[in-house]
């Protein structure tokens, strides 16, 4: 089976792991700190925390943002669950605000109108790496006194207008799963652009714990004292993970540039085929591609989900509308919230996409799609 997404994994990557394990330093180390670095190179040059996933970058920059109960957080829908459920989880209101009809990122309009006097957090999410519209998004939340996140979980190395992701919004999250544009295995981390921002993100990602005597409040009790001030976990990434990253890194502008290269070939294989939409690229914008989102017309997308993984070709969907859950059913959400995003569910094909895809494998995909549809040559 041709998967949909698979991790790059070279002779340098495991040198970096395996040194690693002749250290002291397995975890807490300073792989953690030389990864933090490194991404902060790529990043706007701004802070970054590593932790355990993209789950738990989404958990630590809510919670460094402060949000908690009575507050609300603006989501975009066309994501995994987890970019509305690690606000829901810290007792924040979750409103889903639509997507741009051709990008699937959040509409600058539709989050205007899903404000309120409790807005802590606006989150936008680079949907298939496409990053959001920042310019906008973050002045309108700036206007309502929150803070903007973008959930860069699939655009790590892209540009929009010149800026690098994590340079767009006040907290950047990312993901290091292994289908993703670079990876830890597990990973992610959290970008800032504040410094009250970072130390959240990193007290929070180590229990809370204050180890800093000016600010203890029994500073006195003996060298080896630390104190908890405010609740948080255990999201540290271990040193083996880092050293991964970081190696991972030094190849980061050759996947981006591949997966364009894929991008581009799909693109032209499929140009003619009417009865499917290519994904849109809006001026200004340099992906770091993560998938490629084909948009099936007609309501045909399961008969050629099911034609091509009969084929062997291990296409996915991504995703189900996050209100669509039933954790959020139950709470009252309703399918019909936001039109375009479930209108975009309802089209999409995630193809294969991933740096060691071979030009043949892209035109095996193209030709298949092409089959199906009866464009055979």
């Amino acid at each position: 089976m041709l998967p949909y997404g698979r991790q790059s994994i070279s002779s340098a990557d495991v040198e970096a792991v395996t040194a690693v394990l002749g250290t002291d330093w397995l975890t807490t180390g300073p792989a953690v700190s030389r990864f933090e670095e490194d991404l902060s190179a790529v990043c706007g040059g701004h802070r970054a925390v590593a932790v355990t996933s993209g789950t738990a970058a989404l958990h630590v920059a809510y919670a460094a943002a402060g949000v908690g109960p009575g507050q609300d957080v603006v989501v975009a829908p066309l994501t995994f669950v987890a970019t509305a459920s690690a606000a829901a989880l810290l007792g924040a209101n979750v409103i889903f605000a639509d997507v741009s009809e051709d990008t699937g990122n959040l509409d600058p309009d539709a989050a205007k109108a899903a404000l309120t006097s409790s807005t802590t957090v606006v989150a936008g999410v680079d949907y298939a790496g496409h990053p959001i519209d920042a310019d906008p998004l973050r002045a309108l939340a700036q206007e309502a006194g929150a803070l903007l996140l973008e959930d860069a979980a699939h655009s790590v190395g892209g540009t929009w207008h010149g800026r690098p992701v994590g340079d767009l919004a006040d907290l950047t999250t990312l993901s290091f799963f292994p289908t993703k544009n670079l990876t830890t295995a597990e990973g992610g981390a959290v970008v800032s652009t504040r410094a009250d921002l970072d130390a959240g993100a990193r007290s929070f990602r180590n229990h809370g714990l204050v180890r800093d005597k000016a600010v203890q409040r029994f500073p006195d009790e003996g060298p080896w004292h630390q104190e908890v001030h405010a609740f948080g976990l255990n999201y540290r990434l271990p040193d083996l993970l880092a050293a991964l990253g970081s190696s991972q890194l030094t190849r980061l502008a050759a996947f981006t540039a591949r997966r364009a290269e894929i991008h581009a070939r799909y693109d032209a294989a499929l140009a003619d085929v009417s009865e499917v939409r290519t994904p849109s690229r809006r001026e200004g914008a340099e992906p770091a591609w993560h998938l490629y989102p084909l948009r099936v017309l007609d309501g045909r997308r399961r008969e050629l989900f099911e034609f091509l993984r009969s084929r062997e070709i291990g296409v996915q969907v991504n995703y189900i509308p996050a209100y669509w859950h039933p954790v959020f059913a139950d709470l009252g959400y309703r399918r019909g919230l936001c039109p375009n995003a479930e209108e975009y569910y309802s089209q999409q094909l995630s193809l294969p996409l991933f740096p060691d895809l071979t030009d043949a494998d892209v035109d095996r995909v193209a030709a298949l799609v092409r089959e199906f549809f009866g464009h055979g040559e």
